[in-house]
């Protein structure tokens, strides 16, 4: 025997058919992805944010010691030279008087700003030794939204007076 089923007109199979399609048109997860695009998409913009501007930030913060340590060189080497004739053994003193003065025009020979320029200076000087900081100011390629602005950074160095 055979179970036959009952025939349905396609007239009374319309509303499944319906009912179906509504359901999928609601449970449709096409767009669904975009949001979380959008989240990796700025997350990822952000990190790479604080990493060039992290970056630089050390950059800058090299480049202000190695100015400092050659602004305190070029500080160094003016050398007293009447006090040096008179005491050939005793070692060639440090013009410290003239230290701010050196570091200012050795700041503007490396194209630093006015500003920055200003700002670097002997910290100490004598005859035997002089300390200088130098200041560099940059701006944040991204973060300068949270920073509110320019970023300074700092450099210090120190030259001895070393005969021999």
């Amino acid at each position: 025997m055979t179970l036959l089923r009952p025939r349905v007109p396609y007239a009374e199979r319309l509303p499944v058919r319906d009912w179906c399609e509504r359901r999928s048109a609601r449970l449709d997860d096409r767009g669904s992805g975009a949001g979380a695009v959008i989240i990796f998409a700025l997350l990822f913009l952000s990190l790479s944010a604080f990493v060039i501007d992290g970056g630089m930030s050390i950059s800058k913060r090299e480049r202000a010691a190695d100015i400092a340590e050659q602004a305190a060189r070029y500080a160094a080497q003016d050398i007293d030279l009447d006090a040096l004739y008179r005491n050939a053994a005793g070692g060639a003193p440090i013009n410290f008087q003239n230290c701010d003065a050196r570091v200012k025009a050795f700041a503007q020979e490396m194209g630093m700003s006015a500003a920055d320029t200003g700002a670097s200076h002997c910290v100490t000087a004598d005859a035997n030794e002089v300390r200088v900081e130098v200041r560099l100011t940059y701006s944040p390629v991204f973060t300068g939204l949270f920073y509110g602005g320019d970023v300074t950074v700092r450099g210090e160095a120190v030259a001895e007076n070393e005969v021999g």
